[in-house]
């Protein structure tokens, strides 16, 4: 089984995944940022080098998912290749920070790549206002994340929306505005729940 967890930055999904390997046994494939060559770059001139960025990761993402996909072990994802191209790329220029023509290569790249791969069986969809993800990402403090623009954010939020609304496939979403399972241990609970249902009647 591949579970697929999306959201904003900030918004906990490597909380979320740790929490979801530890209660069912599943191993967990974490997002890598520590060691991308572009974040501090891309963070102090998004222009100059938002192309750079996505181009990044998406060739990590589809690394990743050809290995879970691969696996024979129950996986839970932290971001999806969906997200790298219908939020963040889009997101990009749509704020004219991704030229037309970067734009335009990079989705024939992403074209190419998710012909080759499957849907997880299921996405939990994070969602988060901009004071709640603005918050999160101060209190785990990382130096490169500490310019975000909140116009950035909150762009990125809008991208998501769309992106939650037109996703066909097995979905769940979980408002950490309302739902605390960062440290509450009863919103744990209610998410173990809810993803216990949707799981349950997949398999």
């Amino acid at each position: 089984m591949h579970v697929a967890i999306a959201g904003n930055i900030g918004s906990g999904k490597t909380t979320l995944a740790g929490l979801l390997a530890k209660h069912y046994g599943w191993k967990v494939q974490y997002e890598v940022t520590e060691d991308n060559p572009y974040l501090y770059d891309f963070y102090s001139d998004m222009q100059r080098w938002a192309f750079h960025l996505q181009v990044y990761f998406l060739g990590r993402r589809f690394k990743q998912i050809v290995e879970i996909q691969k696996s024979k072990d129950n996986i839970v994802q932290d971001r999806t290749i969906f997200e790298d191209a219908h939020i963040f790329a889009t997101n990009l220029h749509a704020m004219q920070l991704m030229s037309d023509n970067d734009y335009t290569t990079y989705l024939e790249l992403f074209e190419l790549m998710s012909s080759l791969i499957a849907p997880p069986d299921l996405l939990i969809y994070i969602r988060a206002s901009v004071p709640t993800l603005v918050r999160q990402i101060q209190r785990r403090g990382r130096d490169y994340e500490v310019g975000i623009r909140l116009d950035y954010l909150k762009n990125l939020n809008t991208c998501y929306e769309n992106f939650i609304q037109s996703y066909q496939h097995p979905k769940l979403i979980i408002d950490v505005d309302k739902v605390n399972f960062s440290d509450n241990p009863k919103d744990v609970s209610e998410v173990l729940s809810k993803v216990d249902a949707i799981t349950n009647g997949l398999f």
